[in-house]
């Protein structure tokens, strides 16, 4: 079985599979969970509370459900984030393994939204549908994305470098659903997850004419939370946990996603560790290396 050099383990046209299902999965509970609480409650209180809700809990178990597959990105952010850090450590990440991530998430968020659309009756084509009418162009808006991307690659970096990558799929998680109330623009974090929503004229969606300031927005809080990250942990490598380590371009930290340390203060391996190359973000994906 191969490793991926973006994460996780398998064929590279299973773990782009899982990228694109799971974007999918997370787009339409997104989107399904928004259009749900519209139809509940005429409180956007109660709408915002039930959507945050949903996608915090939905990000989490997709993260670890298929980080050990794909390495769990559902974000182009991600992905990038991922690339560059084993650039920075000297490993070698294939063009076509990055473009297929790439291209694998927005055609899954594109899918499931217009799956949660449908499980609405409001199938595209046919009446109740349309594309997203809500605009979300005003520079405070830009500005909260922003703040909700950085926050998100800040958080990753801190894991890689902390060696507490195992504990991702609930500290993005939890992240996300904060952010989602603490900024202004609902914290897409994800442009593959921002296009998905263009097909939703509901209380989630995203007209499709503020779809580039978006992105636009995103790109940068990537930028400004690695900057951010190299600043406050440096630039080089995950910081290692105490035990024995064995060398790899990235640490390798046994019994952790970050790598390989044997031991631990036991003399065993680390007691509830995960699967090896569960996280998308840390050094060499696969056995014994492993995304608002």
């Amino acid at each position: 079985m191969g490793t991926g050099a973006l994460g996780g383990a398998g064929p590279l046209a299973r773990r782009v599979l899982a990228e694109l299902v799971g974007t999918a999965a997370l787009v339409a509970a997104v989107v399904g969970s928004g259009l749900q609480a519209s139809a509940l409650s005429d409180d956007t209180g109660v709408r915002l509370l039930a959507n945050s809700l949903v996608s915090a809990v939905a990000l989490g178990l997709l993260i670890a459900q298929l980080g050990p597959l794909s390495g769990g990105h559902l974000n182009p952010v991600v992905t990038l984030c991922a690339w560059w850090s084993r650039r920075r450590a000297g490993v070698r990440v294939p063009a076509r393994e990055v473009a297929l991530y790439l291209a694998a998430q927005p055609v899954g968020a594109a899918a499931g939204a217009l799956l949660a659309e449908a499980m609405f009756g409001r199938a595209p084509g046919g009446a109740g549908w349309s594309w997203a009418t809500r605009e979300r162009a005003e520079a405070h808006l830009l500005l909260g994305e922003t703040v909700a991307t950085a926050g998100l690659v800040l958080l990753i970096v801190a894991l890689e470098r902390l060696g507490r990558a195992r504990f991702a799929p609930l500290a993005v998680a939890a992240y996300i659903g904060a952010a989602i109330w603490f900024t202004s623009s609902g914290s897409f974090a994800n442009p593959a997850a921002a296009v998905g929503r263009s097909l939703s004229d509901s209380f989630t969606g995203i007209a499709p004419g503020s779809l580039p300031g978006f992105v636009a927005a995103q790109l940068l809080g990537a930028l400004l939370g690695t900057a951010l990250a190299a600043l406050l942990y440096g630039p080089g490598a995950a910081r290692r946990p105490a035990g024995r380590v064995t060398g790899s371009p990235v640490g390798r930290v046994i019994g952790s996603p970050v790598g390989r340390v044997a031991g631990g203060t036991g003399g065993g391996p680390a007691p509830g560790a995960p699967a090896q190359g569960s996280a998308p973000w840390t050094g060499r994906g696969g056995p014994g290396g492993g995304p608002a």
